[in-house]
């Protein structure tokens, strides 16, 4: 199913796809009861951060999956979306009975990648359909399994292309629910969007809502009220979340000192980035990094 990846350079452990002898390159789908049989308590439930996308459905049971820090809750008929690059952590699956899709980012053609989005980080993780929705969702992840276990059945190329068009329903029906799991939000501007994408490209670089501003042709007031307006927080909130985000995910799931990580996001130093982190999240940079591998008993 997964092969871990080490950088040497970069000290992060990576999870990487790797698909099961002898079947398609690109997907894969088991019962979240097959997952707990192959894999290590201890590995599912410590940080990781695969290349590649999780699709998890319960049918029976409760499962708390974490995803980049924050807890969600899922019980049947509800569907987690795991992203390439996220971080997640594993609950308790003992009691969980479901479905785990898991899929390259290439596996699928362009059009439906596009047309699922599968390439924004924004995207709703949790989602929970309605029952007309979850029906067509419940019919395309059973065709998506029958066929995956028909290996054999058919040349191994039109066995893959069936598996690509079946994957293909289901993220592009999962993308495009009737509701979301909460409250919908707003329609995102034009403004919200390029800001948005602006801020992925060069958190790193600035925090300012001004720098961003300039670039983009805007107003910082602009900015803030179209961010307001979407996302309910302000253009400096959202820079900031994103910084600490990203601060999160290489506290947790690299070995870099708080140095290296200042420097990496654009700080002047390891005091200015230790102070900035612990504003927005009550916990200095090291204190999280024990508390979510697990070691809450040490200090900073």
């Amino acid at each position: 199913m997964v092969k871990k990846r080490h950088d040497v350079d970069r000290g992060i452990s990576e999870i990487s796809f790797a698909a099961p002898a002898g079947t398609p390159a690109g997907v894969e789908v088991l019962p979240l009861t097959d997952l707990v049989r192959r894999v290590r308590v201890q590995r599912l439930t410590a940080p990781q951060r695969p290349d590649f996308h999780h699709l998890i459905t319960l049918t029976g049971g409760t499962l708390s999956h974490t995803v980049d820090f924050t807890a969600y809750a899922l019980d049947p008929g509800s569907w987690l979306w795991v992203r390439p690059g996220q971080v997640q952590q594993w609950g308790d699956l003992t009691h969980a009975e479901g479905t785990l899709i898991l899929f390259r980012p290439d596996f699928l053609d362009p059009a439906t990648t596009r047309g699922a989005h599968l390439e924004d980080p924004h995207a709703p993780i949790l989602r929970r359909p309605l029952p007309a929705d979850n029906a067509a969702l419940r019919l395309a992840t059973d065709h998506l399994t029958a066929e995956f276990h028909a290996l054999g059945r058919l040349p191994l190329e039109v066995h893959t292309a069936a598996l690509r068009h079946l994957l293909a329903v289901l993220v592009l029906r999962l993308a495009h629910l009737t509701a979301p799991a909460d409250s919908p939000a707003p329609e995102p501007d034009a403004t919200y969007l390029r800001f948005r994408e602006a801020v992925e490209e060069d958190f790193s670089r600035t925090r300012r809502v001004e720098d961003y501003a300039e670039a983009l042709g805007y107003s910082a007031r602009t900015l803030s009220r179209a961010t307001l307006a979407t996302a309910g927080l302000g253009a400096k909130e959202f820079i900031d979340r994103r910084v600490v985000l990203e601060a999160k995910r290489l506290l947790a799931h690299s070995d870099r000192t708080a140095a290296r990580i200042a420097d990496h996001l654009g700080f002047s130093s390891a005091t200015h980035f230790s102070k900035y982190f612990h504003q927005r999240t009550g916990q200095t940079p090291i204190t999280f990094r024990d508390t979510v591998r697990g070691h809450p008993g040490k200090t900073s």
